[in-house]
């Protein structure tokens, strides 16, 4: 009995092989169709799916009018992705462009301020800062160099 069994199981799958024999087709109102005959002559080539003894699509490859439906959506889809992608590059181009200026007029104000203090520092005039308490008091030969300092650097950094 057991020489048998590796017998029925080999006539089992060679059975189930022929299970994939099938023919897919879309019928007129757009339905899946599976049999194991062939489609009704009025069904176009284009919606048969699967035929006996293929994988895939029976669809032939470079066959243009099979192949020009499918093309145009994707192609539409494709051009309205690259307009939609081309928007956002414009509108993140502009928006770092308006930082841009915006940073070169601040820096501009700022080199101009620090500027005019300079000059005023070094003019050797009298200045007067108000401390911690509100209160007015006159800067020292230390004050007014660690002042002249810390706007040179200002200078230096913001007057490119």
């Amino acid at each position: 009995m057991k020489p048998i069994r590796p017998l029925i199981c080999l006539a089992l799958c060679l059975y189930a092989l022929t299970a994939s024999a099938q023919w897919q087709w879309m019928d007129k109102d757009g339905r899946k169709v599976f049999s194991d005959r062939a489609p009704p002559s009025d069904i176009p080539e284009k919606n048969i799916l699967k035929r006996p003894g293929s994988r895939g699509s029976s669809a032939p490859v470079a066959a243009p009018a099979a192949a020009a439906p499918m093309a145009a959506p994707v192609a539409g889809v494709d051009k309205s992705l690259q307009e939609k992608k081309k928007q956002v590059e414009d509108a993140e181009a502009a928006k770092r462009k308006a930082d841009e200026e915006r940073n070169a007029r601040a820096m501009a104000d700022t080199c101009s301020r620090a500027q005019q203090a300079k000059s005023g520092l070094d003019s050797g005039a009298r200045m007067a800062r108000t401390n911690e308490k509100g209160e007015r008091e006159f800067m020292d030969e230390a004050a007014r160099a660690a002042e002249g300092e810390r706007l040179q650097g200002i200078i230096n950094e913001n007057c490119k």
